[in-house]
């Protein structure tokens, strides 16, 4: 089976990413903590939050929008980011983390924090749940953020399993060389160093997301109990454990070591398969904050809910993606193919008629609200012109019989993917079948190459910078597991803008890696979204930041 290589991949269509973990909303964006935690406020009620079905609930291995919306609530990071600029800010580190070399890196904590259990967070609780992520038998699905491309520690390959020496994936992975990489070293209670492999200008941007969360003791031994019942740091504590396709709840934890206590009691994650109950309910009361909502309710939605309606604006971008490993997507003499089926895609059109004109048509594979982002970077091959594309795809291989269109069910995407294929079918005479997976397998499928046609996928950044949009998506470690891509030059490129002297030397650098991705175009841009949504009147201070997440400090509820 095929490690899932995957950050924060979005449900929804692009609406909103559910809100999510490791850049904001759950960690207090006043700084660091280690006070044990002020006096809890008056008792605020419990909020009831829409969501799907998460696919994990543990650090190491969840990496999209449904289960980071619970470790938002269940867990603090190091970082946090500004909600208007996106700098980092501390909060369980005592401050940003400096490097004169971009190499060697001293990360220290405040003491006074505890998991829920009690036990205290110390630097060896980070340096433990990174060795578990890395470590290469556990196939953790943020493993990759500790290797190349991503963060390289030193000692990454040696913590990676064995050769398979038949190629047949042999139930019991090969034992790797270590169990822990070399380059992460405690030095006490507080402190711990994080050797790299070669300069990376990006690491304190990325201490944020989910992967480099803390876990205590016993969540390393026993993962999976952890994962039904996860045990976090952050303002609010597991109740009871997971209840499958039906909801989680989460309490306020009164010994949350940051400044500020959220004021609600808690937070009940209801779990639908179709937004369309999740909106009845939200309509009815029952429900009582929802972003995604169903795309034809968007223009009533707006008048309804009035000042209750959420419209702010988000790092959510949306694509289609190719299976670069079957023969009829996939090669460099399919590229115009690829180019053609983008350009005959009407973006703005799509957008009106199904989204209510919400959203952005995609220009460029980097999402305008992180620097790097250039407008106009796809050309003309994400422009409308049927004529252009109709002679683009003529010149070259063609698509042979009907094609799946992949997606998860419960989120619309037959909507706007219906669109799609008929475009298609109108320029080129492509026939198509859409076909939906529930979400969890949707991603299992996709990290085992079993999707057989273009499949949507939705990203929201897990660090503000346009590296994000670009390795973990097309890189080394990402790319082929993702759908069948390398590009040894634009691999080349993700390295020297890792290695630059600062973050902003190296945005020029990872552009030059766009323009090679787009001139292959494994993916089509589709629109850049917005964080769409609605609350009840019950609910105030809401404040939702670029990562679509709702900071559950400052929101209140009311009789």
């Amino acid at each position: 089976m095929r490690r899932l290589m995957r950050t924060r991949w979005i449900a929804c269509a692009g609406l909103v990413a559910l809100a999510v973990a490791a850049c904001g909303g759950g960690a207090d964006p006043g700084g660091a903590g280690g006070s044990g935690g002020s006096e809890p406020p008056a008792a605020g009620g419990t909020l009831d939050y829409y969501s799907i079905e998460p696919a994990f609930l543990f650090p190491g291995m969840t990496n999209e929008t449904a289960g980071s919306a619970v470790l938002n609530a269940l867990f603090s990071p190091l970082i946090d980011y500004d909600k208007e600029t996106g700098d980092p800010i501390p909060v369980v580190a005592t401050e940003v983390p400096t490097s004169e070399d971009n190499v060697n890196w001293t990360i220290t904590i405040d003491d006074g924090w505890t998991f829920h259990n009690g036990e205290p967070v110390t630097a060896q609780s980070f340096v433990d749940a990174w060795n578990w992520a890395a470590y290469g038998p556990n196939a953790a699905n943020n493993g990759y953020f500790f290797g190349p491309g991503m963060a390289d520690v030193v000692g990454y390959a040696e913590v990676q399993s064995g050769e398979d020496a038949d190629g047949e994936g042999p139930e019991t992975a090969p034992e790797p060389a270590a169990a822990e990489m070399s380059g992460l070293q405690v030095v006490d209670e507080t402190t711990f160093t994080v050797e790299l492999s070669q300069p990376f200008s990006q690491f304190p941007l990325m201490l944020g997301y989910t992967a480099f969360y803390p876990v205590p003791s016993e969540c390393v031994a026993d993962w999976e109990a952890c994962n039904e019942a996860p045990i976090g740091n952050g303002p609010f504590k597991m109740e009871g454990s997971w209840n499958h396709d039906q909801g989680i709840t989460v309490v306020r934890y009164d010994e949350y070591g940051g400044e500020t206590q959220p004021s609600i009691d808690g937070v009940e994650f209801v779990i639908y398969s179709d937004p369309a109950t999740g909106y009845l309910e939200l309509q009815d009361g029952q429900l009582d904050y929802m972003t995604g909502l169903p795309p034809d309710e968007l223009a009533s939605a707006r008048e309804e809910f009035g000042e209750q309606f959420i419209d702010a604006e988000s790092s959510t971008y949306q694509y289609i993606a190719f299976p670069l490993f079957d023969e009829r997507f996939g090669g460099d003499d399919k590229a115009d193919m690829r180019h053609a089926l983008s350009m005959a895609i009407n973006r703005q059109e799509l957008i009106d008629q199904i989204f209510d004109g919400a959203f952005t048509p995609a220009d460029s594979l980097v999402s305008p609200v992180v620097q790097g982002y250039r407008e106009g970077a796809c050309g003309e091959w994400c422009e409308f012109d049927v004529a252009a594309a109709q002679a683009l795809y003529e010149s070259g291989p063609q698509i042979e019989g009907t094609i799946n269109f992949w997606f998860n069910e419960g989120a619309n995407h037959d909507q706007w993917l219906t669109v799609v294929g008929n475009y298609w079918n109108t320029a080129f005479g492509i026939e198509y079948q859409l076909q939906a997976r529930v979400w969890a397998d949707y991603l299992q499928a996709q990290s085992d190459h079993a999707l057989d046609g273009p499949f949507r996928l939705g990203w929201s950044m897990d660090y503000p910078s346009a590296q994000n949009y670009l390795a973990p998506i097309y890189g080394e470690g990402a790319g082929e597991p993702g759908f069948g891509y390398t590009n040894t030059e634009a691999n080349a490129l993700f390295a020297e803008g890792n290695a630059a002297a600062t973050i902003e030397e190296g945005l020029a650098i990872y552009n030059e890696a766009e323009d090679l991705i787009l001139a292959d175009m494994p993916t089509i841009p589709m629109w850049f979204g917005r964080t769409l949504g609605a609350h009840n009147d019950v609910v105030s201070n809401v404040s939702v930041d670029k990562f679509g997440n709702l900071d559950l400090l400052e929101v209140t509820l009311s009789e």
